[in-house]
């Protein structure tokens, strides 16, 4: 198990955290559902802002992927409300901004290393990846199976768990 990354310090009284992935259908709304879940679960609700985008706009305005949405339905989260975003200049003042593969880093403007900065890869956070190993890229279950959606959030559960923990411990506040 690898050590927790830091968070980047909160720019304002809320933590503004984003995911992006391809086009919002599968993996960013996966993190956003299961990591708006966790942030409500640990009273954080109103001091963690939790969005996703694409980084194409082909699904604009689109809910999620039936197979993410049913993937997430069965394992006890609500995935109705989502709907597509493109990732946009709006998003420059988030904390932190975790893409979901290489592809999504570079299209957003992020490190080569995806290690470090407020534009990371979301697996930077796994607990499963050792800290020094290269960050490994959420796959696309787009193409695939049904299996492809269950790993994934399988992946990000534990993720976002460790998302959640570090910003327990940032101690955040509406009174800041």
């Amino acid at each position: 198990m690898s050590a927790a990354p830091a968070l980047p310090a909160p720019r304002a009284a809320a933590y503004r955290l984003g995911f992006v992935c391809l086009g919002n259908i599968c993996r960013s709304p996966t993190a956003d559902v299961v990591m708006a879940s966790l942030v409500a679960d640990a009273g954080l609700a109103d001091v963690v802002e939790v969005r996703s985008s694409g980084t194409g706009g082909w699904h604009v305005g689109q809910p999620m992927d039936e197979r993410a949405a049913a993937t997430l339905t069965a394992a006890g989260y609500d995935a109705t409300r989502h709907r597509a975003r493109q990732h946009g200049a709006d998003w420059a003042g988030l904390d932190l901004v975790l893409a979901m593969d290489a592809a999504n880093l570079a299209a957003i403007g992020g490190a080569a290393d995806g290690r470090t900065g407020r534009v990371r890869l979301f697996r930077s956070f796994d607990p499963e990846v050792p800290d020094d190993a290269p960050v490994p890229d959420v796959p696309d279950p787009y193409y695939g199976g049904d299996d492809g959606f269950a790993d994934v959030l399988a992946m990000v559960e534990r993720t976002c768990a460790r998302l959640r923990d570090g910003l327990v411990a940032l101690e955040l506040s509406a009174d800041r």
